[in-house]
């Protein structure tokens, strides 16, 4: 894995966006993609953010938030499929900070770790995720538009990224989304799924 600069992120979830929607897709659209993900979350207050996607569980930890509110996420833990007891055992001791089961296998498929692990655990919630992702750069930042559910509820959001935080606040400011909330993807879910 080559050098990973962390990037700021500034996101809200709303329903319709208006005028800062418009001078979005004003812009030449650079990507568009669909995923299908579960997430684990915490009933506890987490700055983890743990996915599962195409076999590959990826962790971000929320390292720090800024004068703006602008938060910067941190790849923490990628593993893939299947996983070993001893990395579940430090997975649930240092990121969910939840009591760590009894283990029946020395490994664990993706849907054994779901079902046999993960599901039966007091205070983790499995949910899932789809989202069709429109992305453009502007100002040089990332900036996308994604239609979401989480557990089958329908969401939207508007999300801009930038190693420089500065450029993150100038392009939300430009698009007029500064008086908008900063809601980051583990507080929305929680919020969908009755977790808030």
């Amino acid at each position: 894995m080559g050098v990973i600069i962390p990037r700021w992120e500034w996101r809200t979830f709303g329903k319709e966006f208006g005028k800062s929607e418009e001078l979005i897709k004003a812009h030449e659209l650079g990507n568009f993609k669909k995923s299908s993900e579960k997430y684990i979350l915490t009933e506890m207050t987490s700055s983890e953010n743990c996915k599962i996607r195409d076999d590959l569980m990826d962790i971000k930890s929320l390292k720090q938030i800024n004068e703006d509110k602008l938060e910067q996420w941190y790849p923490t833990l990628k593993e893939t499929f299947p996983m070993k007891k001893e990395t579940i055992a430090d997975l649930f001791t240092n990121f969910f900070k939840v009591e760590v089961p009894a283990f029946e296998r020395d490994e664990y498929t993706y849907e054994q770790y779901l079902e046999e692990v993960v599901k039966p655990t007091k205070g983790l919630v499995i949910v899932d995720v789809y989202k069709e992702r429109s992305i453009y750069v502007i100002n040089e930042a990332t900036v996308e538009i994604a239609e979401t559910t989480f557990n089958g509820v329908p969401n939207r959001t508007i999300c801009v990224e930038h190693e420089d935080p500065a450029n993150v606040m100038k392009t939300v400011r430009e698009l007029g989304l500064e008086n908008l909330p900063n809601i980051n993807y583990i507080n929305a879910m929680k919020q969908a799924v009755g977790m808030k």
